[in-house]
């Protein structure tokens, strides 16, 4: 008999809860929402999560905060936003480190795919290869040329060991035979820098983070590392275009709720971060970034993640890449 009163006690609570998240979910949002960007504030994540974060405020009437929690190439954040309260209040904007790469490089305390409940794609950029001006190269061939007749005068700049920069870094070394030494930096904005300064001589940005630079001439662009030409470049071929196969690196952006957010609350956010990347106006702001505006449902984005943390891990291992 205490047995079947427990086992009554157990469903009324569950019941009690059900309803207490039913009723959350039809009165959410109540306060402000925070964006938890899982890299330093200045750089091309933290940007795109202010955009997105001042079309969410608008829409929702509540306001949406950005707080920037850099670190452990994501890993920090993704780890805080996994053990919040998942109450709609605490979200994460994540991209292709997060919750693709850093599953085949680190031991993480938190599981992309079933620590977090989707909410839906932002946008994706193509990796590009730019380099500082004074390199005397026209495309991709005659840097490639250049590396291997002066290896040692190279070095290439990534946004830290394990990133998107870093690993297509290094696979590019992998299909054109080359050592150059790989110089981490604390996010993509130093790397930046270095590069247009020469302290290194190429780099492999997001375009979404290169672009400006390109646009504005102190960056010169040779190639796409992805499986075709950007809209945003269309001009600009890609390396396989130019004979170097195997460097595929499109990174992506969205945004993720702790795991166990009422699906009301999900599809609320879903709808209008998609409403707002609708916006001409909004859209038109993150193309002149560099990056294209995609979006989705959260099952498409949970799907997207499933096949990424396979594909990196194969990756990874395949070009035994490590993060020392």
């Amino acid at each position: 008999m205490a047995i079947l009163k427990r086992s009554r006690y157990s469903l009324g609570m569950a019941i009690a809860l059900a309803s207490a998240l039913g009723a959350h979910a039809q009165s959410w949002p109540e306060k402000g929402i925070t964006i938890v960007v899982p890299t330093a504030a200045g750089g091309a994540n933290d940007a795109m999560a202010r955009i997105i974060g001042q079309g969410l405020s608008a829409r929702l009437g509540k306001p949406v905060i950005v707080e920037n929690k850099a670190g452990a190439n994501g890993a920090i954040a993704s780890e805080y936003v996994a053990r919040a309260t998942p109450d709609g209040y605490t979200i994460m904007f994540g991209y292709i480190a997060t919750h693709g790469i850093n599953p085949a490089l680190q031991k993480l305390k938190y599981d992309p795919v079933t620590d977090f409940e989707p909410i839906g794609m932002i946008a994706a950029s193509p990796t590009v290869l730019v380099v500082n001006n004074s390199v005397p190269a026209k495309n991709v061939k005659e840097l490639v040329q250049l590396i291997k007749a002066k290896p040692d005068s190279f070095s290439y700049a990534n946004a830290g060991n394990g990133t998107a920069p870093h690993i297509a870094g290094e696979l590019f070394n992998l299909s054109i035979g080359a050592n150059v030494v790989g110089v981490p930096y604390k996010g993509s904005a130093p790397a930046v820098v270095d590069t247009i300064g020469g302290t290194t001589q190429y780099m492999f940005p997001s375009l979404f983070t290169g672009f400006p630079q390109i646009k504005g001439g102190k960056l010169k662009a040779l190639g796409i590392a992805g499986e075709k030409r950007s809209s945003v470049m269309p001009d600009l071929p890609t390396l396989t275009e130019q004979g170097v196969a195997n460097v595929n690196m499109s990174q992506w952006y969205a945004m993720f709720a702790p795991a166990k957010t009422p699906r009301a609350v999900i599809d609320r956010l879903n709808r209008e971060m998609n409403a707002v990347l609708a916006d001409k106006a909004i859209e038109t702001k993150i193309e002149d970034q560099g990056a294209e505006v995609e979006t989705g449902t959260p099952e498409q984005l949970k799907a997207l993640v499933t096949r990424e943390v396979a594909h990196w891990k194969n990756v990874v291992a395949t070009a035994k890449i490590k993060v020392e």
